[in-house]
């Protein structure tokens, strides 16, 4: 029989996955404008590096909070219905912030930033349903299992345009045009991705193998199937890790204004730089996708990124810096596209949003705790030193899951 011939557009051809990565990257450009602008207005108010921090801390709180319950919900209620819900709320929290904008004097003077950290840990809430319920969501539009990894590949990519395009955006219209014109963009986008989704039909869920559980066994079930699995397991805590030590980003404001001396407009080239790397990168995995030796290629991709990591931040010239955080994107990419793969490979239909809502915890919520400890450790060691020190780490333990996780070690897709 002839070999059957990879087709890198195949899930492109089906009308609901393309209007599918049409909203996400909307909502992606948007969050992505909405933090470069938070970012920069926070700083520019208090000019404290541990203040950026804790950007990250209030939007992880209240998303670690609610995750295991909102895998719960995504795996019995409607999927499309949990998504509209969430995008309701997000619209919501950027019409606050653009409201706040509009009399800036009368609300931030005399407040000084709890009203943007109000919003973001508003934000965190809806966030934290949003994950499970569009991971589990994006399975239910393809006709096909061997469709996963090139509809994984796009969806990833659509991500990462988003994130490529939003802190340019975002900083340029900040700079241009001001705070309040930046979020305008910010709610609009937000809007378009709801729209978007509502043309998208509902799904029914996916039958449950076994009798109903309750809310507790629900999750205990969930639970026990990721820590179960040593391959899922050991590729969430690499990513989990390597995220909570080698995230720079939200230091990024500092760079710019202090040490690179480069502005907002700089500063929405270095937020885009990851992403500019990670979307080639998965373009460029769209034709060629990873299949053996997966595991390997992975832990290699992480190690990669600390290194990129620590060069960035021993930097003092823009070009090498934004060289390295797009190195870095190129490598998180590779890690990135093979974890949700497997993911989606290895997980049950009626257990996604479970696991998904697990995921978030080891990996999306560690984005923000992440963004926490680069600030802390800004305070107390310094920027250049701490963000040395977390490229330093990442290495480490991808040097101790590669010892320990033979499983993962061995993989191949």
């Amino acid at each position: 029989m002839p070999e059957e011939r990879h087709d890198p557009y195949a899930v492109l051809r089906i009308p609901e996955f393309r209007l599918f990565v049409s909203a996400r990257f909307c909502i992606t450009l948007a969050m992505q404008i909405q933090a470069v602008v938070v970012g920069w207005q926070i700083y520019d108010i208090t000019k404290d590096p541990f203040s950026l921090g804790l950007i990250g801390l209030v939007e992880a709180i209240p998303s670690i909070t609610v995750a295991l319950y909102a895998g719960h919900v995504a795996d019995i209620v409607p999927r499309k219905r949990i998504i509209i819900t969430v995008l309701s709320v997000l619209l919501f929290c950027s019409l606050a912030l653009l409201f706040y904008t509009l009399d800036i004097g009368k609300v931030l003077h005399a407040f000084g930033t709890l009203p943007i950290y109000s919003v973001i840990f508003l934000s965190g809430i809806a966030r934290g349903f949003m994950g499970p319920a569009v991971f589990s969501f994006m399975p239910q539009l393809l006709p096909d299992r061997k469709l996963y990894a090139n509809a994984i590949t796009w969806s990833s990519t659509t991500w990462q345009a988003g994130s490529v395009a939003g802190p340019a955006i975002g900083g340029l219209v900040y700079a241009f045009g001001g705070v309040t014109a930046a979020f305008g963009v910010d709610a609009s986008l937000v809007l378009l991705s709801l729209l978007l989704y509502s043309f998208i039909a509902a799904r029914p869920l996916p039958l449950s193998e076994g009798p109903k559980l309750k809310i507790k066994e629900s999750l205990q079930t969930g639970l026990r199937f990721v820590f179960g699995n040593q391959i899922i397991l050991s590729a969430l805590a690499l990513d989990m890790f390597a995220v909570l030590f080698g995230g720079a980003v939200i230091l990024l404001p500092v760079f710019a204004s202090d040490i690179l001396k480069i502005g907002p407009q700089g500063l929405g080239l270095l937020r885009s730089a990851p992403a500019i790397g990670s979307v080639t990168m998965a373009l460029f995995m769209a034709y060629r996708p990873i299949t053996f030796n997966a595991g390997k290629k992975m832990l290699w991709a992480v190690a990669g990124f600390g290194a990129c990591i620590i060069v960035f931040g021993l930097s003092e010239i823009f070009w090498l810096s934004f060289g390295m955080l797009l190195l870095s994107g190129v490598l998180d990419s590779v890690s990135v596209i093979i974890r949700s793969t497997l993911i989606h490979t290895l997980t049950p239909e009626h257990m996604k949003g479970r696991v998904s809502s697990v995921n978030n915890i080891f990996v999306g919520s560690s984005n923000e705790i992440g963004s926490f400890e680069s600030g802390l450790a800004a305070k107390l060691l310094g920027v250049v030193p701490s963000v040395v020190f977390g490229g330093t780490m990442t290495i480490l333990i991808v040097s101790f899951t590669a010892w320990k996780a033979d499983k993962l070690r061995k993989l191949s897709l």
